[in-house]
Formats: C-alpha cells, sequence, structure tokens
C-alpha cells in the first residue's frame, strides 16, 4: 500500500529527552514537531509548560515520560509526577514500569502502579504508554508484562526508554504486538533512526515509533514520496 510522508508523521513521537538540552532546543524541537505534524511530541517533565505553551491549539499532542528512565521511583512519586504533568497540560505520558519488581515476579506491584497511572490519566482524558525497558526481560515476562499492563488499563505498550543496554527490535514489537489484544497499541522507542526502521516497526505492528532523528526520517519519507517509492512493506 502506498503511503504519504504524513502516515509517517502521524506515527511519529518525536523526543526531546537527552538531559543535556537547552530551552532553545526545546522550543527547536516544538518547530520540528509542529512542522511535520507529528503525533505528539515527548520531552522531559521539567519542560512541559514550556513544551504545552508551544503546541498550543495545534495537533501535536503534549507528551511526557514519568519514572524516567529507570523506572524505579516510589509509585506515589510516579502518581505524583503523572498528575502534575497533567496539571501542565499532558495529553500522552510514557512511563517506565518496575523493572526490578517485574524481573523479580512482583507483577501485582507491577499492575497495581501501571492501573494508578492509568485511571489518573484517563479520568484527565489523556492517554498512557507503559515502557517495559525489553532488554533486560525475558520473552516470556515481556509477553507478561504486555498482559498486565492491558489487564491495569494501559493505551500502549512501549519497548524502550533509550537508557538501558539495547533498544527496540523488530522481533520484539512482533511479541508485544502479539501479547495484547487490538484495544491496545504498540510502540517502539530506542535506537529507531531511518525511515526503513519506522517501515520494519509498522510491518510488524507498531502504531508509534519514539524517534529524535524525525528531521532524517521525514526527509527520507519525502524523497521516497517524490519518487514514488513510499509504501508499505509486507515483511519486518
Amino acid at each position: 500500500m502506498k503511503l504519504t510522508p504524513q502516515d509517517i508523521a502521524r506515527m511519529l513521537d518525536h523526543s526531546t529527552l537527552q538531559p543535556f538540552l537547552t530551552e532553545k532546543d526545546i522550543r527547536h524541537g516544538a518547530e520540528v514537531a509542529l512542522h511535520y505534524h507529528t503525533a505528539s511530541m515527548c520531552a522531559r517533565p521539567c519542560d512541559v509548560p514550556l513544551m504545552a505553551s508551544l503546541l498550543k491549539g495545534s495537533d501535536v499532542k503534549v507528551c511526557t515520560v514519568i519514572g524516567f528512565p529507570h523506572g524505579d521511583h516510589e509509585t506515589a512519586t510516579k502518581v505524583y509526577e503523572a498528575s502534575l504533568a497533567l496539571d501542565e497540560g499532558c495529553e500522552e505520558l510514557d512511563m517506565v514500569i518496575n523493572i526490578g519488581r517485574m524481573l523479580a515476579g512482583d507483577e501485582a506491584y507491577v499492575e497495581n502502579e501501571i492501573r494508578q497511572i492509568a485511571d489518573l490519566a484517563h479520568a484527565r482524558h489523556a492517554i498512557v504508554k507503559v515502557i517495559l525497558e525489553t532488554c533486560y526481560l525475558s520473552d516470556a515476562q515481556k509477553a507478561a508484562a504486555c498482559r498486565l499492563a492491558e489487564k491495569a488499563g494501559a493505551d500502549f505498550v512501549k519497548t524502550s526508554t533509550g537508557y538501558g543496554s539495547a533498544g527496540c527490535t523488530i522481533d520484539d514489537l512482533r511479541l508485544m504486538r502479539r501479547s495484547v489484544s487490538s484495544s491496545v497499541r504498540v510502540k517502539g522507542s530506542g535506537g529507531i533512526r531511518d525511515l526503513d526502521t519506522v517501515l520494519r516497526a509498522r510491518a510488524a505492528g507498531a502504531d508509534r515509533c519514539g524517534v529524535s532523528a524525525t528531521e532524517k526520517i521525514m526527509a527520507e519519507a519525502e524523497a521516497r514520496y517524490a519518487q514514488g517509492l513510499l509504501e508499505e512493506i509486507d515483511e519486518a
């Protein structure tokens, strides 16, 4: 199936999460997101007020991260962080699970934490993407985390923060897509830096990709579209 550059842009969460970014960088990030009409701009919690003001009235959703990047904040801290982000204008929250608790088999803890944040977000008409940090989990644990995230009310399951020992893989996207129902979407993130990887992620079942290389990806999409070559791929 033929695609347009806008089809690609609406898959992208334009990410500005690096610790060294300045206000100038966040302003540039908003310009990029607005220019391409990406699905969202995902910035650090401290940048939410500025990001919300820059994106106000646009079709680009305001997104931030919760418990990022390690996931080991106390649940009450994550809930407060989420509440503050929503107060400041966030429409999407990407939360990191407590990885250690998941590895230890304490699924009730992980599920309860997701549920608290999902309930809070849904009451404010926001959505929640649950970051598994797949590089640290076995396939069985990834599948279990997907199932409990869905049970807890997550809107998306997401591969990675980009700060673990590895990022998104196509095999993980396939596994995650198999592990949730059609009502839960899948997001790939971590190491997605070109159009071909976005297309492979799409073929594997990803609805969104978290990227900082938005300008490069969109330049590739526009060039390929001009040549009549921008299309779905059959095999991831």
